[in-house]
């Protein structure tokens, strides 16, 4: 027999309803416990639809009421409420219903809590529980405990009395919370502890009077867990973050950090993510630097990304700061030790069906030897595209730029530039067909001194052609595996571009461009504009691709060469033999686990080797590698660079992991990086111990670095899982000088 009863204000009557109950699921937790009802039938019941505010229906296999006031209800007793549903043994309802006392077996869940009980009281009229003698779970974060009394009252108000509170498993409690009351309003995102012990590995470690925490997995403001470093150049390094859930698309962390050489820095970032904008601003500031003569030193970066309308955009990328050391000194999350410049810009951009415009402000923040870097201020572009037909298409290009320069002994300048370009464009299955026409344009007013070699009015018209054809041949193979196939793809590009004197224009944007199998059909040999080389030359390259069943590529190989018909009379280049450096690309994914990417560039006139670099990986899993690395470059600003590596990561055990990474700099025969960190990390708490010795590249008074200053340094993390926000568990591979980087694209 089942048996119900149904309380609404002073009413009492029994009633029959069939109970659609199926097993209760537990949500999955962080850290795994066993069931928090083992033993109870758990049954589902949808509160909303099957009761009504102030009602409360008992569903139980026996029922017996006296005296039309006290009703008692045994076997598998559920009690459901508007806001919360109880199991139980045995239930007794008094007060014409508005009493309800259960016992045995109390299993009480609500949106917030699951409660294990041996008794729980209901009063109606105030819609309070109180519960004796209990274990709980919370169910928006993975959190549980026990506590002697535990009242919820109408407005969902959770207090805890006599309590404790770990997000680790039941049986292996690492760390734990004990409070003397803990309380949690409906619609907060906080806690609140009083009178907190915290305990780690069962022996008490600090003390707080007051402590609050989170009980959701949403943001929330509060304190983040401290990070903690030592160095040779910094001392210790203490950062203690406060994080700001300023509102729903606005944050921002505040962090204080100590260094006990230098003083006392202040870091910022404020992020926001809004429908038409979003961006993140980041401030660090130390006011005076004991090692650094007293001075202020400050790092500001700013950048934003919006809409302005529907087809007007806008990009900000400021950064600045006041001296070339404050990156190798103090680290950062943007740059690292090895750059030369930040960057500050700011481009608008109006887009049309088949135009865009820009306006652009590009200027750099050099650091180190202060080299003449040209600023754009502006650069006003059009880029037009027009389909004439489906094989030919026009395009014109026009670029308005005003140089200046901060060194006073420097001329500004103006640069006009306009490109049209005729491109024929056909393809099939099997190969690619392109010719295209271009003419170069250009006007220069250089504000330079009568004596300059520079002339201040030149004008340069250049035309060029190239012809590409691309070819795609495939067959199938078994040499690798069943079903794979082999591809032969061949292409030829010849290119002719007229000469134009150019020793009377200066040099405000352009660069040498280093060379790939695909870069040799760029046609250009420069970054940017102020030079155009003059080609007569024709480009072949041949790549071969192994692609097994599934589509995936398991190796590739290109090799590439230009051969020029005549001199160049722009770039000052050896042509004895015709022809330029031989390059190659290879990629081979020996198996699901083994990787190997190369590349290498030999100069075609003695056989040596300019460019090169090697990557060999073993990846078993995403916890488990090792990596060698090899680069080199014959001459890089007057140097050589010659450097090995290796990187390793592997898991000791399911909660320890190390890393390891070391480089060496066979030019100077020394080691110039060493890494290694160890982290442990269970389902409710994380430690990390890193130590390393890495070059510091600091820049001298005269603006050159010192390269052969070392700075070595530990660093300690640690984090209790279920009481901080916003926590941000970096890579160990991604730290260091050099970090990690997967040489091959895996599927």
């Amino acid at each position: 027999m089942l048996s119900s009863l149904a309380l609404l204000s002073s009413l009492v009557h029994a009633d029959s309803i069939e109970s659609n109950a199926t097993p209760q699921t537990m949500p999955i937790a962080q850290c795994v416990n066993p069931p928090l009802f083992d033993g109870i039938a758990a049954r589902t019941y949808d509160l909303q639809t099957e009761t009504r505010p102030g009602q409360i229906i008992v569903l139980a296999q026996h029922a017996d009421i006296v005296n039309d006031e006290v009703a008692r209800f045994a076997g598998n007793v559920d009690i459901l409420h508007p806001t919360a549903q109880i199991g139980a043994d045995q239930a007794t309802v008094n007060d014409s219903g508005q009493q309800v006392t259960a016992s045995g077996n109390i299993a009480f869940v609500n949106p917030q809590i699951q409660v294990k009980s041996n008794l729980i009281a209901l009063d109606n009229r105030q819609s309070n529980f109180v519960m004796e003698e209990t274990e709980y779970r919370l169910n928006t974060i993975n959190a549980q405990g026990q506590a002697s009394q535990i009242s919820i009252v109408q407005d969902q108000s959770l207090t805890l009395s006599d309590v404790t509170f770990t997000s680790c498993p039941l049986q292996s409690q690492d760390w734990l919370l004990k409070a003397s009351r803990i309380s949690v309003d409906e619609g907060d995102s906080f806690g609140q502890a009083f009178n907190t012990r915290f305990y780690v590995a069962g022996v008490p470690v600090f003390y707080l009077p007051y402590f609050a925490f989170p009980v959701t997995s949403e943001r929330q403001s509060g304190l983040l867990f401290p990070k903690i470093s030592s160095s040779s150049d910094n001392g210790l390094d203490i950062t203690t973050p406060y994080y700001w859930n300023i509102a729903p698309d606005i944050d921002a962390t505040i962090a204080p950090r100590l260094l006990t050489n230098r003083g006392l820095m202040l870091t910022s970032e404020l992020r926001f993510l809004q429908q038409q904008n979003q961006g993140q601003i980041n401030v660090e500031y130390l006011h005076k630097d004991d090692e650094n003569q007293d001075e202020a030193r400050y790092f500001v970066r700013w950048q934003q990304t919006g809409n302005l309308s529907q087809h007007l955009q806008y990009r900000i990328d400021f950064n600045d700061v006041n001296d070339a050391n404050h990156v190798i000194d103090f680290g950062s999350d943007f740059y690292n030790r090895a750059d030369t410049s930040l960057n500050r810009y700011f481009g608008l951009r109006y887009s049309m069906p088949n135009t865009e415009f820009n306006l652009e402000l590009q200027d750099f923040t050099v650091l180190g030897e202060q080299t003449d870097n040209y600023r754009a201020m502006p650069r006003i572009s059009s880029d037009s595209h027009f389909a004439l037909s489906r094989l030919w298409h026009f395009d014109l290009r026009t670029e308005l730029t005003h140089f200046t320069n901060q060194n006073p002994n420097l001329h500004d300048a103006t640069r006009v530039h306009v490109t049209p370009s005729l491109t024929f464009n056909y393809h099939n299955s099997w190969s690619d067909y392109s010719a295209q026409m271009s003419y170069f344009a250009t006007r220069y007013r250089q504000n330079v001194a009568e004596d300059s070699a520079l002339a201040r009015d030149v004008k340069r018209n250049i035309a060029q052609f190239k012809v590409n054809g691309h070819w795609h041949f495939e067959r199938p193979q078994t040499l690798t595996e069943i079903g794979s196939i082999v591809t032969l793809e061949p292409q030829v590009q010849y290119l002719y571009t007229e000469f134009a004197d150019q020793s009377d224009i200066g040099i405000y944007d352009t660069a040498p461009l280093f060379n790939t199998v695909d870069n040799l059909f760029r046609g250009q040999s420069f970054t940017g504009i102020d030079r155009i080389t003059d080609n007569d030359q024709l480009t072949i390259a041949l790549t071969s691709r192994f692609v097994n069943a599934q589509g995936i590529e398991r190796a590739s190989f290109s090799l590439g060469q230009i051969f020029y018909f005549s001199d160049s009379r722009v770039l000052t280049r050896d042509n004895e033999l015709n022809r330029s450096s031989l390059i190659a690309d290879f990629d081979f994914r020996i198996s699901s686990r083994w990787f190997l990417k190369s590349q290498i560039q030999l100069a075609s006139k003695t056989d040596k080797v300019e460019r090169s670099s090697t990557t060999l990986e073993y990846r078993r899993d995403d916890n488990s590698l090792l990596q060698f690395n090899q680069r080199y470059v014959r001459n890089l600003s007057n140097e050589t660079i010659h450097q090995i590596g290796l990187s390793a990561a592997y898991p000791l055990s399911d909660r320890w992991q190390w890393v390891g990474r070391w480089y060496h700099d066979q030019e100077q025969n020394r080691t110039i990086e060493t890494y290694t960190g160890l982290q442990y990390e269970s389902c409710c708490w994380s430690i990390r111990l890193v130590a390393q010795r890495q070059l510091l590249n600091r820049y001298q008074l005269d603006g050159q670095r010192d390269i052969n200053n070392f700075d070595s340094g530990v660093s300690l993390q640690f984090s209790f899982k279920g009481l901080s926000s916003n926590q941000q568990n970096a890579n160990m591979l991604l730290d260091g000088m050099f970090g990690y980087r997967q040489p091959y694209f895996t599927q």
